[in-house]
Parts: structure tokens; sequence; C-alpha cells
């Protein structure tokens, strides 16, 4: 692939990584200007799938031009997972006419990192290849976007998946970056080691001796070390900047008026103490007229009682 490659496809997934973090609600509160970054951004998406197809299809036919079977199955396997990630901004793009559940967009997006990941998980062109190191650490972003990816499906209104997804492809970038120059570049190469190209795709980074080996794994760890570090600090810096320039995320369904709790209590307070003293001022007329009541109703009896001769004579 090359250094102009590996950058490319760098700087794309840290542009994307940017996105999928500025795109959330903790840093984007005006849904109108979501919606079109959305639709650019899978443009640019589609069009970051389709480079990969490209460059993929150059040199599928470069390895057959040398006779590479092994760099030719390798281009293959690009070609597909630079398939699936066009597949899903073309799904996306569609998405008003389609009307397809967020659900399955998100299943064939997290399918097509399942596909990268194990691409560069089984990726073993040499075994004595410096590279292999590159990108067994590189499954630790993809690993990251799996699980944002996984647990978007439980709840896709959290903000947690996205910045996750955010963080791994910002972290997919540098990395991607770092390796183009780590294999590619004479003067970042380790010392002691050199480039062996079969193809433009198959190539293999050989040290002389065993020392030179483990000391440029050592190197790549220290490298993968160091962005990741970088990261971390600059998501942890720039968090309480951006919050305190929107003025924070505001829940406005929690939202209440204010003196909105004041109201209920001070109406059961003014109804209490009006049905208290209604009561101590009516209870005594209240009785009264209940017993008069019952000494009527007992005059009525006694005439009753007479008038029938049931009644007792002195």
């Amino acid at each position: 692939m090359g250094l102009i490659s590996y950058a490319f496809a760098g700087f794309g997934f840290i542009l994307i990584g940017s996105h999928q973090i500025l795109n959330t609600t903790l840093f984007n509160t005006n849904p109108s200007s979501s919606s079109s970054s959305s639709f650019f951004f899978l443009i640019f998406l589609s069009i970051f799938s389709s480079s990969f197809i490209l460059n993929s299809l150059i040199s599928l036919f470069d390895a057959n031009n040398s006779n590479d079977a092994v760099g030719s199955a390798l281009q293959l396997q690009i070609l597909a997972v630079a398939l699936i990630f066009l597949l899903y901004s073309i799904l996306s793009l569609l998405n008003k006419h389609l009307h397809l559940p967020s659900q399955l967009q998100g299943l064939i997006c997290n399918f097509a990192f399942v596909e990268e990941f194990l691409l560069f998980y089984l990726q073993r062109k040499d075994t004595n290849g410096v590279e292999n190191r590159y990108y067994d650490l590189l499954l630790v972003p993809l690993g990251i976007c799996i699980v944002a990816n996984v647990f978007e499906f439980e709840n896709s209104k959290s903000n947690a998946p996205k910045l996750g997804r955010g963080i791994g492809l910002i972290l997919q970038g540098t990395w991607f970056v770092q390796t183009g120059f780590s294999l590619f570049s004479k003067n970042w190469v380790a010392e002691g080691c050199s480039l062996h190209q079969v193809s433009r795709g198959n190539y293999s980074l050989r040290c002389n001796g065993h020392l030179e080996y483990h000391r440029a794994r050592a190197i790549a760890t220290l490298q993968f070390n160091c962005h990741l570090a970088l990261i971390v600090v600059v998501v942890v810096g720039l968090y309480p900047l951006v919050c305190r320039k929107d003025g924070g995320y505001v829940d406005s369904s929690k939202y209440r008026r204010i003196g909105a709790e004041l109201q209920p209590i001070q109406n059961s307070a003014n109804f209490t103490l009006d049905s208290d003293s209604d009561g101590d001022r009516d209870g005594d007329d209240g009785y009264e007229i209940k017993e008069g009541d019952n000494v009527v109703d007992q005059k009525e009896i006694v005439v009753e009682l007479g008038l029938n001769g049931h009644g007792s004579h002195p």
C-alpha cells in the first residue's frame, strides 16, 4: 500500500472518529445541523470506502502480474471489508426511502468491524515480520469499536457507545499513520530491519537477527502506548472545555419551572387550614342540628304509639 495509502487511511479514520464524538448530544444540541452533517459524513464515508476498493483493485492487478498468490488473496479480503463499509454508507444515505431499522444498519457496521478485526488477526504473511506486531496492536481500537457497537444495540440513545467508537476510530487512524511511517519510511524503520516487498500489497519488515527483531517489536509497543496516552489526554482535556463553552448538557425533559415544587405545598396548606377552620366553626352547629333531629324523631314515634292505643297511660 505504501506510506501515502496508510497516511490517507489514517487521516480518514481520524476524521470519521472526530465526527462520531462531535455528533453526540454532549457536543451538538442542534438537530438540524446534526442531520446536515450526517449527510455529508455519509458522502465522505462512501468516497472513503470507494478509495479502499480502488486501491485494493490496483494491488490485486499488481499481485496477478507478479504471480503473487498470497498478495491476491490478501487484497480480496481487504476488498470484502471495504465493500461492507460502502454498503453501510449507501444504505444509510437511502434510509429515508428504504426506512430500514437502525438495528439493521448497526449490525452491518458491526459486521464490517468484525471482518476488519479478523483480517488483521489472521494476517500472517511472514511469521518473522515485525509488521505482525503493528497489526496485533491495531486489534485494540478495533475491539473498542466492536464493543461500542454491541452496547449501542441495547441503548441507542446513550452517548457512551458513540464516544467509545469515536475514540477507537481516532486511535485506529493515528496507528495507521504510525504504521505507515514505521514500515515504509527509512528514517522511521527500526535499526537492523528492512522492508521486503513481493508485490504492492504483500510486504514484510524483516530484521537481521533475533535481538533486532525483539527490539523492533518493543519499539512498536512503546509507540502504541504513546498514541494511547495521547488520545486519553486529548479527550480528557477537551471534554470540560467543550462542556464549559456550551454550558453543559441539560436534559429538557427533567426541567421544572421555578417555584413549581412549592405550589402543591401551598395549595395543600391552604386547603387544610380552611377545612380545619370550617370544621371548628361549624362542628357545634352540625352536632346541635343532629340532636334536634333526634328529638323530633322521638316525639313523632311517641305520638304514633299514642294514636294506635299502645302508649302508656298515667
